[in-house]
């Protein structure tokens, strides 16, 4: 009996050992891909990196990690006059094959998402006074630019000042984002001097985006431009 208590014991005990040793294992790796997405310019500022199932040591053998998780609270995608700050990115990128040393990693598959404010997807649109005919009558400077709300499902409305200009609906092709011409309301119409009319539509390609993820879908949200990103065969790191 005592015997056989003794072999419990030690097989708690070594257990426990190797949990921790798991633990530690798993929180140096995360650290580590975290470093390594950041060299390979997946990201523009080291994200948080999550890898999930236990144990994560037979994983290592294996050299796949079945679930990655990723995220980043600042990140900044675009180039140029299209370049923007994306909130709020989480990603799960399934079936991860890594390196022994975490130098090179691809992802089965991958799905995320992130949030662009309205503030700042005003800044992605050109001043109202190339947006707007006649808009310089407002007086408002020619660098004012519309601002930006959420419009009901699938639009997003702009104004000029106190003034309502109207609402377009958002759409995305591959990685490049369309705001349909808005359609003028009364008001910006009177303020144009024409009736029935809507602006043109407005382009911008989000360029390197985050963890090597393409753009899949954006939704108009309440605080902002959610955007939806999917992708299959990706390089992460290396």
């Amino acid at each position: 009996m005592r015997g056989w208590l003794k072999a419990t014991i030690g097989v708690v005990v070594l257990s426990g050992v190797l949990v921790g040793a798991d633990r530690i294992a798993v929180g140096v790796a995360e650290d580590e891909a975290a470093d390594q997405i950041l060299k390979s310019g997946r990201m523009s500022q080291k994200p948080d990196v999550s890898i999930e199932g236990f144990p994560f040591l037979t994983q290592v053998v294996a050299k796949k990690l079945d679930d990655v998780r990723i995220s980043s609270d600042a990140l900044t995608v675009g180039e140029g006059k299209d370049k923007v700050s994306l909130h709020a990115f989480r990603a799960e990128l399934s079936g991860v094959e890594v390196s022994g040393n975490m130098s090179s990693a691809t992802v089965d598959s991958g799905a995320g998402s992130a949030l662009i404010t309205y503030a700042d997807l005003s800044g992605l649109l050109p001043p109202a006074s190339e947006l707007v005919p006649n808009a310089g009558r407002l007086s408002l400077g020619g660098g004012t630019r519309l601002s930006l709300s959420y419009g009901g499902p699938g639009k997003i409305k702009a104004s000029l000042g106190p003034f309502p200009i109207g609402d377009a609906a958002v759409h995305s092709k591959g990685d490049t984002v369309t705001v349909d011409g808005f359609k003028l309301s009364s008001m910006a119409s009177l303020l144009a001097g024409v009736s029935d009319q809507s602006l043109a539509p407005i382009s911008f390609t989000l360029s390197t985006l985050p963890a090597g993820l393409n753009l899949s879908s954006v939704t108009p949200q309440e605080d902002g431009l959610r955007l939806g990103f999917e992708g299959k065969g990706i390089k992460l790191i290396g």
